[in-house]
C-alpha cells in the first residue's frame, strides 16, 4: 500500500479534528454558546498532546463552529484566537498530561468574558462571566478531556506521534 504524503496526512488530520469540533459544537449548540456554556467540543483540547495537527484543527474548527452556530463577528475572531492560544499552549505542555488542559481553560477564561460582554451585550460582571466560562472549561477540558485522554493513551497508535509516556 502506498504511503500518504506527510503534508497531506497532516492537513487531513487537522481537517478531521476541525470537522469533529464543528459537529460537536453545532449538535450541542444549546449548551455550546452563552454566558453559562459547556462546549462539548472542548474535549478535543487534549489532542495537541498527541499531534501538532490538532493546533490548526482546533482553531479552524472553532472558526467554523462559531460561524455555523450564529456567533457574532467578535466571537468568531476572538473566541477562535482563544482556542488557538489554548491549543498552542497545550502543545507546549504535552509532556505533562495534567497540565495540557490548562492553556485552553486560561485562554477562554480571560478572553471569552470580554466577547460575551462586548459582542453580545451581556451585562453580567466580567468576573462572574469569567467564573462561568472557567467552570464550563474545567468540565469540558479536564473532566471530559481527561476521560478522552485515557482512552487515547490506550490507543496511541491512532496518531503517528505518541503523547506522554
Amino acid at each position: 500500500m502506498k504511503r500518504m504524503n506527510p503534508t497531506v496526512a497532516k492537513i487531513t488530520e487537522s481537517a478531521a479534528i476541525a470537522a469533529v469540533y464543528i459537529v460537536l459544537t453545532v449538535v450541542f449548540a444549546p449548551i455550546s454558546f452563552g454566558p453559562m456554556q459547556l462546549r462539548i467540543a472542548e474535549i478535543l483540547t487534549i489532542l495537541p498532546m498527541f499531534t501538532p495537527s490538532a493546533v490548526p484543527g482546533l482553531f479552524i474548527g472553532c472558526i467554523f463552529a462559531n460561524l455555523f452556530g450564529g456567533a457574532v463577528a467578535l466571537d468568531i475572531v476572538f473566541g477562535s484566537i482563544a482556542t488557538l492560544l489554548g491549543a498552542a499552549g497545550s502543545r507546549l505542555l504535552r509532556k505533562n498530561r495534567w497540565l495540557v488542559p490548562l492553556p485552553a481553560i486560561a485562554a477562554n477564561t480571560v478572553i471569552v468574558p470580554f466577547v460575551l460582554r462586548y459582542g453580545y451585550g451581556i451585562d453580567t460582571p466580567l468576573l462572574l462571566l469569567a467564573l462561568y466560562v472557567c467552570i464550563g472549561e474545567i468540565l469540558g477540558c479536564y473532566v471530559l478531556g481527561e476521560l478522552f485522554a485515557s482512552v487515547l493513551l490506550k490507543r496511541r497508535e491512532i496518531f503517528r506521534e505518541s503523547g506522554p509516556q
